[in-house]
């Protein structure tokens, strides 16, 4: 068992806030799951995650309490707090310091924000039915401060070039931003945003989703316009992440925030 190798996110946030995200790199897990898999429910062996979890555990500032989630590709949000259950959510926030909001992925787009005078920071796992049923607007409405506020770090995620999806995923983007077409304060149309964010797939009848797009598309409607980051592909880098499209049986990254 190795120490675990961990990404730091490259974004102007406060000194008080600290951020990670992990990779598949060090641990105690072996064949499918092999390197640092924190996912319990993936079919990994419980002794090499609860090991992996305490690799990562003293890799935070100390008294760090995590809050981990129940992940259901829904839109909840809950606010994190010391001696908090594992409640069945996709994002969570906080505004007391020592506690790290985490969410799990292995091919969906963690995002992690923070205010600039860091008082809050918050965690959202946005695979695309998250992100098309609104979890980013969410996490945003949840928080007790002005959007204009807030910083966004979009993680590593399947990338633009890699994630295929089938005409049913496109249409049902299309079909919510026609329900906000109207908004003539809108730049752009935000139909005319989401095709862009669907490239032509060499296979018939396919596209090329691209997440981060759509992420940024829908962080700037929310009011957050400093987004970060993108442009980490978990598909196609397989020494440093895992990936569900990719291998299937795999295990899962972390990505955390919490302030100081």
């Amino acid at each position: 068992m190795s120490a675990p190798v961990l990404l730091r996110p490259d974004w102007p946030a406060p000194a008080a806030v600290s951020a990670l995200v992990t990779t598949r790199e060090g641990g105690a897990s072996l064949g499918a799951w092999q390197g640092l898999n924190l996912g319990d429910h993936v079919g990994d062996d419980p002794e090499a995650v609860a090991a992996n979890r305490a690799l990562l555990q003293r890799s935070l500032p100390g008294g760090t309490s995590v809050q981990w989630l129940q992940q259901v590709h829904g839109i909840d949000v809950v606010h994190a707090s010391r001696g908090c259950a594992v409640p069945e959510a996709d994002a969570c926030w906080t505004d007391e310091p020592g506690i790290a909001c985490a969410v799990l992925t292995a091919d969906c787009l963690p995002v992690l924000f923070c205010d600039r005078s860091a008082t809050v920071v918050a965690a959202a796992h946005a695979g695309w039915r998250g992100l098309c049923a609104g979890v980013l607007e969410a996490t945003v409405a949840a928080l007790p401060v002005d959007p204009g506020e807030l910083l966004a770090w979009l993680g590593p995620a399947i990338g633009p070039t890699a994630f295929e999806v089938g005409p049913e995923v496109r249409d049902v983007f299309i079909e919510v931003a026609l329900k906000t077409a109207a908004d003539a304060a809108a730049a752009v149309s935000p139909v005319v945003e989401v095709e862009a964010a669907f490239a032509i797939s060499p296979r018939a009848d396919h596209y090329l989703l691209d997440l981060y797009a759509l992420a940024r598309m829908r962080l700037r409607a929310a009011g957050v316009s400093a987004v970060h980051g993108g442009g980490l592909c978990t598909l196609s880098d397989p020494r440093r992440f895992y990936s569900y499209r990719r291998d299937g049986t795999t295990g899962r990254m972390a990505s955390l925030i919490q302030l100081q």
